[in-house]
């Protein structure tokens, strides 16, 4: 009998705590828009993935030539820099 009466007072505290709205505080915020630079560099990235996948497929990568140093040539080319 009392563990009836433990799992219905359960149940009825856990149904209020989903019914009843959410604090201020717990509530999402909205969503920002990137910025134009947070976009361009996005953009990069994307044009740089697509030419490491094909140089990668193509067998045209250096032995020692990993992600992190090949994204940074690239990002630096792509910005206008004189890194090749």
């Amino acid at each position: 009998m009392t563990n009836r009466l433990m799992h219905a007072a359960l149940a009825a505290a856990l149904a209020l705590a989903f019914t009843s709205p959410l604090p201020a505080a717990a509530q999402t915020k909205p969503v920002k828009e990137p910025s134009a630079a947070q976009l361009a560099a996005r953009e990069r990235l994307t044009k740089c993935s697509a030419e490491w996948k094909a140089a990668k497929a193509g067998g045209k990568i250096e032995a020692d030539m990993k992600w992190p140093k090949f994204w940074s040539a690239c990002n630096t080319r792509l910005k206008g820099g004189t890194k090749a």
